[in-house]
């Protein structure tokens, strides 16, 4: 292996509350300059009191940084992993605080998001710059591994997922179920200017594919914006009641565009679609997220090493070709309006 450039990998997420106190001063966090409803930000509060004001995303990327921890001394990488957040602690400002106090000089950034969009991955890769920028000319620099939709080992892990749900659906169920792909909603402004919904389907085309899928389409679901925005459609729910309408013997959810069951997968689909489809008598089952699974833990081995050594093949299945190490300076912008000086009051 050709020398290492990295000093450590940071494990740069979402984030969430860890306690009932935290839920509101996270919203806040969250939707900061967003035109977000008081009324929804309350409802997405209750979603979390629901679970104790305890988001899983946290637990969940400790079990994933120390999975990691395990493969790339597998691989013979040494480095440290360190884990940040955009929106609750550690926030990414104190943990670029410390790398540099322990001397990292160049860092590689894995994003928990494996489409291409504004919010999952140019707004952390900003968040970032943000917090290395007043850490002044020694700060850190760092890059970030590609996106990892149609990853073979991805694509595995979800096709044997599906599996295991199909299994478990009543033999009744079975004759013909109908498998909805799903993501998290964002703004069509914002989805005009990126690849998320082409990386979607792809991504949902190779798990088909892969499964033995017959019948499947791709949906969205925890939209947040106001009523007036349009985002991707259709909803989660709505499809399943298309679904009922049109005959289907039962529902897959397979929340492709998530790598682990936090809280817009335990409430949005486990709790809300569950309920939906039980009124309509519809039989519903979730598949997994990837998670730790060990194919999913050795993918994101492969592409951290894809970075270390260059001379590593990057893997990739069906006809899209491997996504950019390097994002172009007006890749996946926001959608939102530029504001002028005039109109900020400057």
């Amino acid at each position: 292996m050709t020398h290492n450039p990295y000093d450590a990998l940071l494990i740069m997420s979402f984030g969430g509350p860890e306690g009932m106190n935290d839920v509101m001063p996270f919203l806040d966090n969250v939707l900061r300059g967003r035109n977000v409803p008081e009324e929804r930000k309350r409802e997405v509060a209750h979603h979390y009191e629901l679970f104790g004001g305890v988001s899983p995303i946290n637990l969940q990327n400790r079990q994933l940084q120390a999975a990691l921890e395990v493969e790339l001394e597998r691989r013979g990488i040494a480095m440290p992993i360190y884990l940040a957040n955009r929106n609750w602690h550690p926030l990414i400002a104190d943990v670029a605080q410390q790398m540099q106090a322990d001397g990292v000089r160049r860092f590689l950034t894995l994003v928990t998001s494996g489409f291409s969009c504004y919010s999952g991955c140019r707004q952390y890769r900003e968040d970032i710059a943000k917090a290395l920028a007043p850490l002044g000319s020694d700060a850190p620099a760092f890059d970030k591994i590609r996106v990892w939709f149609n990853h073979p080992l991805f694509i595995d892990v979800w096709a044997r997922h599906w599996k295991q749900a199909y299994a478990r659906l009543p033999d009744d169920a079975r004759a013909r179920p109908i498998t909805l792909f799903t993501a998290h909603s964002i703004p069509v402004s914002m989805a005009i200017g990126c690849a998320y919904e082409k990386q979607l389907h792809e991504a949902s085309r190779l798990t088909a594919q892969a499964a033995g899928i017959s019948e499947w389409r791709l949906v969205y679901q925890s939209r947040s914006g106001p009523p007036s925005q349009p985002w991707l459609e259709p909803d989660v729910c709505d499809a399943i009641r298309v679904a009922r309408d049109r005959g289907a013997s039962a529902v897959i959810l397979a929340p492709i565009g998530f790598i682990s069951d936090h809280m817009e997968v335990l409430y949005d689909l486990d709790r809300e679609a569950r309920e939906l489809a039980q009124e309509l008598r519809l039989p519903m089952i979730r598949a997994a997220t990837p998670g730790t699974h060990p194919l999913f833990v050795e993918m994101l081995g492969e592409l951290v090493l894809e970075r270390v050594d260059p001379a590593t093949p990057k893997r990739v299945v069906g006809a899209m070709p491997p996504k950019h190490d390097v994002c172009p300076e007006n890749c996946c912008p926001s959608g939102r309006p530029a504001v002028s000086s005039a109109a900020a009051g400057v």
